[in-house]
């Protein structure tokens, strides 16, 4: 088997979603603390994916190239995004890993398409923990991550695509509350775009190039 790397092509939100984001984060960590829960911080960095993948290590310059090459055929400006919800996804009894929900304009679906497309060489499939960022405090990459990513490709993608900012793991007791909550209205753009590699939970856990 190929060696492979887990990917996140993502935007990096503008500074009112990150304050934002953080706030969130904050709120989470005093239901689920650290170890199992886990801050916004360099390993967690606050982002919207585009796509995620497995792709082949050795071919990780051409995956760059490919994606810098999409992102100069579009006006990044018209990426944006609405802010609808917060939502969860359970992860381990009684415990979900929440997001706020955005809703993408019809250029961000046209623009993961593209994405897609363009890096479909470079993709396989059997992504284990060894594509992953493994650290102390996370050293373990979990079924339903392996899974996701797997199948981000057409589960979560055109259609199926669930735009997000992940802003960390809560009691789904207490989820019962925030998600009922009324949501700040955001509306935003990227304010730079990078592919990351992934760690546990699908979290953007280490920058391997920046395109914008």
């Amino acid at each position: 088997m190929a060696d492979l790397t887990a990917i996140d092509v993502l935007v990096t939100p503008d500074d009112s979603m990150i304050a934002f984001a953080k706030t969130v984060n904050a709120r989470m960590l005093q239901s689920v603390p650290p170890p199992q829960g886990f801050a916004l911080d360099e390993h967690h960095q606050p982002h919207i994916t585009t796509l995620q993948r497995y792709v082949r290590t050795d071919s990780l310059d051409d995956v760059y190239a490919a994606v810098a090459g999409v992102i100069a055929t579009v006006d990044v400006p018209s990426l944006t995004f609405d802010t609808v919800a917060i939502k969860h996804m359970e992860v381990a009894e009684g415990v979900g890993l929440a997001g706020i929900v955005v809703k993408p304009g019809a250029e961000v679906l046209a623009f993961q398409a593209q994405m897609i497309a363009a890096l479909a060489p470079f993709v396989a499939s059997g992504g284990t923990a060894d594509a992953y960022v493994r650290t102390d405090a996370e050293p373990d990459i979990n079924q339903p991550t392996l899974t996701y990513i797997e199948n981000y490709v057409p589960e979560h993608s055109g259609a199926n695509f669930l735009a997000h900012v992940t802003v960390g793991l809560c009691t789904t007791d207490d989820l019962t509350t925030i998600e009922a909550e009324h949501l700040k209205d955001l509306t935003f753009a990227p304010a730079g775009m990078a592919v990351y590699q992934l760690g546990n939970n699908g979290t953007a856990a280490r920058l391997l190039h920046t395109i914008l």
